[in-house]
């Protein structure tokens, strides 16, 4: 398999940041809202927040290289016999996917140094401060971060509904395309979806 996309395959640099990124986005995003049950004297009151805000640092390290290789490679194309509004809509869904989470991490970022204190990641290197002091800085965008972040989840569901319907209804090779594995010419997964050549017999 090669590194970069081709015009009908994702190369397996795409791939693996699929789907490393994938469990660490919906992982923040528990981790968040169990934080938010805990008492101001639970063991994990202080430390789940550092340990959310270090790994949302390294999600935006590894989102911001990965928009850096999407778009130094081409995208593949929708298998053939996608509907034209499906493939604008998952343009779309992508792209709404990727900017919420900017939004997310950018508005994160605002709360952990809204008091002026850098971000440790796991005491390997800080991330200062540089923007705090603003009014009402933590809480504005704390309720920001929340609504972008229950946004992105349904959205990432809507997602993932999506590329079961190509599987399992439409049986197409959307998301045998993802997970490496080429499809048919024909966009099909299986081979009774492939055309049937005609017979002839003589005479």
């Amino acid at each position: 398999m090669a590194a970069k996309n081709s015009e009908s395959a994702y190369g397996w640099v795409a791939i693996v940041f699929h789907w490393l990124m994938a469990p660490v986005v919906i992982g923040l995003f528990a981790l968040g809202w169990w934080m938010r049950q805990l008492s101001y004297y639970d063991p994990w009151y202080r430390q789940g927040p550092e340990i959310h805000k270090a790994i949302g640092i390294l999600l935006l390290i590894a989102l911001l290289v990965r928009l850096a290789w999407k778009f130094l490679n081409v995208s593949p194309a929708a298998v053939p016999g996608t509907p034209r509004w499906q493939t604008v809509a998952a343009r779309f869904a992508h792209g709404g996917i990727y900017l919420l989470l900017l939004a997310i991490m950018t508005s994160g970022y605002l709360i952990s140094t809204a008091d002026g204190r850098a971000i440790s990641v796991f005491d390997l290197f800080s991330v200062p401060a540089t923007l705090q002091g603003l009014p009402n800085q933590e809480d504005i965008a704390g309720e920001i971060h929340e609504i972008l972040a229950w946004t992105l989840m349904g959205l990432v569901a809507l997602h993932a509904l999506a590329a079961m319907k190509h599987h399992f209804i439409d049986r197409d090779a959307t998301l045998l395309r993802m997970l490496g594995k080429p499809g048919n010419p024909d966009g099909s997964r299986d081979s009774k979806h492939q055309p049937t050549e005609n017979l002839s017999t003589s005479k």
